[in-house]
């Protein structure tokens, strides 16, 4: 195969960005400063990741605005405004993809009556479940599944092992990692009589004479829809409702082993980190950020631009625009006292101890 490469100033226009020094220099790739070869783009975006340029054998470099590239011993320099930002168009020009081949594969097993638009690629023993409708472009990994009557939009990506349950709907350029799931059965059991779970969340006590019951089945009649330009990572789950479909916003995106429970409802924009979890029927608004391991309870809703710091455990309803923090969350300055106020206990706990020691031998007259 071919190696593509291209010149510093075909890099900085595609980036937005400021070419400086000899812009006719040809890039095959990008590294880290110390690591960099002479045809690869350095990713030095701070003063502190420049200072290992001259562990590298870097020609050209990524860099921050105002910097200095040729005191860096560099022959060229890319300067974009905001250089995170414009890592998102580098990456992308400079993805080789994961090497699936075009076209149907000849494993694949797809129903008659499913529909699969222009340019649609299929990779080896997926399968895809009658009435389904794959929008134009989508390219469908190894090992996937497509269930009843799914539609997913156009230009969408579903890596290896990805699974959609029936009747999801999935719009445009969606992508999944491997494993993610999608559409699965909701976690929702009743009892004949009332359980003890019921009781105890009612009465919060313990529940000393409690007759053991049997879990019943409630099927979910609902699916899933997922908007535009959502992206899910690997092994996350989405559940399907009850009744209605558990619902995924625009571009929101969902990283590894997130839980999403049955009727959750996730607004646009939403960032939800590793490990997070969304118990069923909760409410999620716009723009909302929910560090790794954050948990949230079913039935409550959190508000727009909810900023929700790692392993933060919400209890209750977040009104919009909070930042929170802690198990259970608070405002995160709120919280900062409270661990403050903790990490001071146990020299508080001596102190008192002394005290009360002081006030007893007062009291018997010693």
């Amino acid at each position: 195969m071919t190696e593509t490469t291209f010149s510093v100033s075909e890099i900085a226009g595609a980036l937005g960005a400021e070419a400086l020094g000899d812009t006719t220099l040809r890039i095959s790739g990008a590294a880290e400063p110390q690591s960099a070869g002479p045809q690869e783009l350095a990713m030095a975006t701070q003063p502190r990741y420049a200072e290992h340029l001259s562990e590298g054998q870097a020609l050209v470099a990524l860099l921050w605005q105002g910097a200095d590239w040729q005191a860096l011993g560099l022959k060229a320099a890319i300067i974009p405004a905001r250089p995170r930002y414009a890592m998102t168009s580098l990456t992308r020009l400079m993805d080789p993809g994961q090497g699936y081949a075009t076209g149907i594969h000849e494993t694949a097993v797809i129903d008659p009556s499913a529909e699969l638009e222009e340019d649609v690629s299929v990779g080896p023993f997926t399968v895809i479940s009658a009435g389904a409708k794959i929008g134009a472009g989508t390219i469908i990994g190894p090992h996937c599944f497509v269930g009843w009557n799914v539609v997913i939009g156009a230009g969408s990506f579903l890596r290896e092992h990805v699974s959609v349950g029936a009747r999801a709907t999935i719009g445009a350029r969606f992508i999944a990692q491997p494993g993610a799931r999608i559409a699965g059965d909701g976690f929702s059991f009743s009892t004949a009589e009332r359980s003890g779970v019921e009781a105890a969340r009612s009465s919060m006590r313990d529940q000393e004479e409690t007759t053991s019951q049997s879990w019943a089945r409630i099927h979910s009649l609902g699916s899933v829809t997922i908007g535009d330009d959502v992206e899910i990572g690997a092994n996350s789950t989405i559940d399907c409702g009850t009744i209605r479909d558990t619902r995924v916003g625009d571009r929101t995106k969902i990283d590894n082993l997130v839980q999403i429970g049955h009727n959750c409802v996730i607004g646009n924009d939403c960032l939800l980190c590793g490990q997070c979890g969304m118990a069923g029927s909760s409410v999620i608004g716009n723009n909302v950020v929910l560090g790794g391991q954050v948990g949230v309870n079913d039935n409550i809703f959190v508000g727009d631009r909810v900023i929700a710091g790692g392993a933060s455990k919400i209890f209750s309803n977040v009104p919009a625009g909070r930042t929170i923090l802690g198990a259970p969350a608070t405002k995160m300055e709120t919280n900062v006292e409270i661990y403050k106020a903790l990490r001071r206990l146990p020299r508080l706990m001596k102190e008192f101890a002394a005290l009360k020691k002081a006030v007893s031998k007062s009291d018997t007259g010693d």
